[in-house]
């Protein structure tokens, strides 16, 4: 490790991600902690702090940088302002706080916008100007790169809510917007397993039903991609309408973004040897795009497990690099 680091910390609902990473993208030091509802604001404070005293003390020195991501609306220099769900850190400022306790300069962010800046860093959107990233885990993150920039508006969650566009009106499933039928409720990872539960519960045949009567939510996504491998009747059907979803909601992501590429992370891009190729081919046939029949690749993210952490640390290097005159300028 050189001899400056940032530590990224990716905060979700079930476990908070960490580690130490170089300007170059070299992560060491990697830690999981628990989060949710079984930690309050403080305990999560608590646990950022005490990881980041454990990789400064592992690596003999501190961090010139803490970056945060957390879902919904951040403040930078606050924290989060706007999450419902499983964390209780909305209006709890998180940011002061950890300064205050390391004496590291610290920034936050929407974990979805930090995928976007962990690819344009160290990842496959490096040299490109037009770029968008989906995560595909209990809810779809984005992050949108326009003209080489990754902006953030006055509501802070500009490129972030992709998957809040209604995709199916009728649809019975409400998202946490409100709205019925949201790619985020039909095309997360997690859409993929419930589809599944509702036949399972309705007494479809399957190779899930065992599963499913012992515990319901042993039916999660990979054990309905287990079912796709053994070719399963419901998984098989599950999986097919799922995938149409995806595709449908990818079409738009072009139409509103126009990217020259999408990146696919997060747990469900795991199993995109079922999904992907059908997906491309639905892009292709419906894009409405000059020239005629360009296509626009979908890739998958090759940043692995910690690509939150990735981003998170992005964002504490552009902390770390920026000018003292933007320090002081803040500051008045």
């Amino acid at each position: 490790m050189p001899e400056e680091y940032v530590i990224g910390f990716d905060v979700g609902g079930t476990r908070i991600k960490s580690g130490a990473v170089s300007a170059s993208g070299e992560l060491t030091e990697p830690g999981i902690r628990p989060s949710g509802f079984s930690l309050p604001p403080e305990g999560i404070l608590s646990a950022m702090a005490e990881e980041t005293e454990r990789i400064a003390e592992a690596l003999g020195r501190r961090p010139v940088a803490i970056g945060l991501g957390f879902p919904g609306a951040v403040d930078p220099e606050f924290g989060s302002v706007l999450l419902p769900g499983k964390l209780k850190v909305e209006g709890f400022p998180i940011v002061p706080r950890l300064t205050e306790a390391t004496g590291v300069p610290v920034i936050a962010d929407n974990d979805a916008r930090l995928c976007i800046l962990a690819e344009a860093r160290y990842g496959l959107a490096r040299g490109r100007k037009w770029v968008v990233t989906i995560t595909l885990g209990t809810g779809v993150g984005s992050g949108v790169m326009l003209d080489g920039k990754v902006l953030r508006d006055p509501h802070l969650m500009f490129g972030t809510q992709a998957s809040h566009i209604i995709q199916d009106a009728h649809s019975d499933r409400r998202c946490i917007t409100r709205g019925m039928g949201t790619a985020n409720i039909l095309c997360a990872a997690a859409s993929l397993a419930m589809m599944a539960r509702d036949g399972l519960q309705r007494g479809l045949p399957s190779v899930l039903n065992d599963l499913y009567f012992e515990n319901p939510h042993a039916v999660d996504f990979a054990a309905v991609i287990r079912g796709v491998e053994q070719e399963d009747a419901l998984c098989l059907d599950v999986m097919d309408r799922w995938t149409t979803a995806l595709g449908w909601f990818l079409v738009s992501v072009v139409h509103m973004y126009a990217p020259e590429i999408i990146i696919l992370g997060g747990g469900g891009a795991n199993a995109a040897e079922h999904f992907l190729d059908r997906v491309q081919t639905h892009i292709d046939e419906h894009v409405f795009r000059y020239p005629r029949g360009s296509s626009v690749p979908v890739v998958l993210s090759e940043l692995g497990n910690h690509a939150g952490v990735l981003g998170a640390a992005a964002l504490a290097w552009e902390r770390a690099e920026r000018p003292a005159s933007d320090e002081q300028g803040n500051a008045g």
